[in-house]
């Protein structure tokens, strides 16, 4: 009998299992989609006669709590669902009789009528496989059914247009006692990133399904390997098919998962004059954009997180450079506050005086310094700009404690476990400030400490600094760097520095590896970039990404991970196909991506694609589940619990991203040390607001094989 698959539908309330919405119709089988699984049937039988009652290779299982045992709080297993759909006298429950373990998915139509039901894998980012295009997987199930109209159907996640239908793979005879069905997918369509799957029963009978397998079979690996080829070592990048509605100067992770673009004018004089000024809202999960009213030219704002989730955006661009040479760019006074709630700016009181590259800072009590920029009358900031958290505006000149000294454009101000910041030397155009390069700032106390050993502090030039994992280490390395007013070739420096002593000094770091230039040029060994991206992965990693040569030339190819155990880089990552350079940036995404855009090089054109990264921990098996959190508000030195659904290796808060221009200062990984009783976890949160300033952070849980779960979102302080 030919098999009639029907789209899958979600419940419309999943608590309560309630029947499911009207689908959209779709027409059965054509002749060639059944000629198609006739072809899939003679190749499940032939996998199934040759490797009895195995799957056809024996890589890592991507599949998340393939033996049903984990239950969420609905009562039904974790990362599957009740679905269908139609009108049909059917009940879904928890078998006890179960191939293994203690529990079977049972499924029963007893007036199959019309549609069917399906017990499916979630459509979640946590829980779908991720997949590899062009590679075929090995799906295998374990089953029991009393009616042949049984089949095992398929939905893939196009990243244009969502989760879709994609094919019916195999029937499942009838058997009373547990079997196994094996079969492997056609290969895996373009631009597709994930799937699920699962058996569909549309007449009437009962159905039971156990111990979930799925592998990748297109390259052989040893038992519980990585079976998904250089992909394991390197990870793999993605551009998405559809380009960016504005031109991404910033880029701001919000706790919703959306993603803020401010473009302002975007570093286009005509836009300025005709005062089109962009942002827009993506959306990852269904590559959407939402256009956002922008009341100014916020092109080369401030912006920081603020702890109730709204972001702080300082300053901007008053003015571009006069062509007569009468005067540079000027920086604005006029200061917003972005609501993800209502996807709008609000208007603040303005700051002392105009900031164009200002730095943003977030403290332990959830205020925010802003230092440097350029002011209205285009010479450099010397003001100490400080917004109250508590009074919800910036400070008179008189209220703020001041210390006059001119920081650069866009310092990198890393706030340290005692409250003070710590200026890394990074910056934006031209040579450092007078001095080591880098100094420590104690707001309170009203002085400048510098700090030595930062090598070249003269091309620093848009390199980056971060704070290493955990930030309980306060450890920073800053990295690469150039200077656009000599134009030297851009170093592959690195310099590292540990905050807890008392008189920290730099030292030198491992060099970043080498890259090549456009066309395949090998760089010689003096060269490194500017430019540079470095973005902290759960795993305790950083991803260094992006950077050019020159100032807004030569595109360096190259991606490395740099492990803070070993203060070590590991060469050859897979390299963004797009070139990364001037007001591009990098950061990373609750699901554990790194999402990357931005190219704005020298003839004043905007590469307007979209690149995703998957690292090589994505590819390394099915994920930890968070199934339970104890609440999302938690407070200093607090105890808050989870539920997994596998042993996990480690627990942290990464804060999310308000990065532009190689800066995102407040970019941190906090540890929670773990007391583990079974699947219940209890993380244990700081006591100090300084290593973990107030606001929103994505909570992961990292399984032994280094693959984290996605991230559960909650409020610090």
């Amino acid at each position: 009998m030919t098999p009639h698959p029907r789209p899958r539908l979600r419940k419309a309330d999943p608590p309560g299992r309630k029947e499911a919405p009207a689908p959209r119709p779709r027409p059965l089988l054509s002749r060639a989609n059944r000629a198609h699984i006739a072809q899939v049937l003679v190749l499940t039988l032939v996998l199934t006669l040759a490797l009895p009652g195995r799957p056809a290779s024996a890589g890592a299982n991507l599949i998340a709590n393939p033996g049903l045992e984990s239950i969420a709080g609905d009562g039904f297993p974790v990362c599957w669902e009740q679905s269908g759909y139609g009108n049909n006298g059917h009940t879904f429950e928890l078998s006890a009789d179960a191939h293994s373990g203690g529990r079977s998915m049972a499924v029963t139509l007893a007036n199959a009528g019309e549609g069917d039901r399906k017990a499916m894998m979630l459509e979640d980012a946590s829980c779908a496989p991720n997949v590899t295009p062009d590679h075929q997987y090995d799906l295998s199930v374990w089953y029991k059914t009393s009616t042949p109209s049984t089949v095992m159907t398929m939905f893939r996640h196009d990243v244009a247009r969502g989760w879709v239908y994609w094919t019916d793979l195999a029937s499942l005879p009838v058997t009373t006692e547990w079997a196994r069905q094996t079969v492997r997918t056609p290969p895996v369509p373009p631009d597709t990133d994930q799937i699920v799957w699962g058996v569909t029963i549309y007449g009437n009978g009962t159905l039971k399904t156990d111990d979930y397998t799925m592998v990748d079979a297109t390259q052989a690996a040893p038992e519980g390997a990585c079976s998904a080829g250089d992909k394991c070592v390197k990870g793999s990048w993605a551009v998405m098919p559809f380009p960016s509605t504005v031109r991404a100067i910033h880029a701001v992770l919000l706790r919703n998962g959306d993603v803020l673009l401010i473009a302002g004018s975007g570093n286009d004089p005509d836009a300025f004059a005709a005062k089109t000024f962009k942002t827009a809202i993506y959306r990852p999960g269904s590559g959407t954009f939402t256009p956002v009213a922008t009341p100014e030219d916020l092109f080369c704002s401030g912006h920081v997180q603020l702890r109730d989730g709204r972001i702080l955006v300082m300053g901007g661009n008053k003015d571009y450079s006069a062509a007569d040479g009468s005067h540079g760019y000027k920086g604005l006074r006029n200061s917003y506050v972005f609501d993800p709630e209502t996807s709008s700016y609000q208007r603040v009181n303005d700051m002392t005086g105009g900031s164009w590259y200002p730095s943003a800072t977030i403290l332990g009590n959830g205020d925010v310094v802003s230092l440097g920029g350029l002011g209205e009358d285009s010479s450099g900031t010397v003001l100490t700009q400080y917004f109250s958290d508590r009074q919800q505006r910036w400070l008179g000149v008189g209220e703020a404690k001041q210390t006059w000294a001119f920081w650069g454009l866009y310092p990198s101000m890393i706030l340290m476990q005692d409250g003070r910041l710590f200026y890394t030397g990074s910056h934006v155009f031209g040579n450092g400030l007078s001095g080591t390069g880098s100094s420590i700032y104690d707001y309170a106390a009203g002085t400048v400490t510098e700090v030595p050993g930062l090598r070249r502090k003269d091309e620093r030039d848009q390199s980056m600094s971060v704070l290493l994992p955990p930030a309980q280490d306060q450890r920073v390395l800053t990295l690469g760097g150039g200077n656009n007013e000599t134009n030297v070739d851009a170093h592959r420096l690195t310099d590292l520095i540990d905050l807890k002593q008392a008189s920290p000094v730099y030292t030198a770091g491992p060099q970043i590896p080498q890259g090549t230039l456009t066309g395949g040029t090998p760089q010689t060994g003096a060269q490194g970039k500017m430019y540079v991206s470095a973005v902290i992965l759960p795993d305790g990693k950083v991803f260094e990404t992006g950077g050019g040569l020159h100032n807004r030339a030569d595109p360096v190819h190259e991606a490395s991970m740099y492990d803070p155990a070993t203060d070590t880089f590991t060469p050859g990552m897979a390299v963004d196909p797009v070139p990364r350079g001037y007001h591009s940036s990098a950061f990373l995404l609750p699901d554990g991506r790194v999402m990357a855009i931005g190219d704005n090089p020298g003839n004043g054109t905007f590469d307007m694609r979209i690149s995703v990264y998957s690292p090589p921990y994505l590819f390394r098996g099915a994920r930890p589940q968070i199934t339970g959190l104890s609440g999302t508000d938690w407070t200093y030195g607090s105890s808050n619990t989870i539920t997994v659904d596998q042993p996990i290796v480690k627990a942290e808060l990464i804060r999310p991203a308000a990065v532009t221009h190689s800066s995102d200062p407040n970019q941190r990984f906090v540890d929670l040390p773990m007391t583990v009783d079974g699947n219940r976890i209890a993380l244990n949160l700081t006591s100090n607001p300084n290593l973990a300033p107030p606001g929103w952070y994505m909570l992961f849980a990292v399984g032994a094989n280094g693959v984290p779960s996605v991230a559960k979102w909650v409020k610090v302080g």
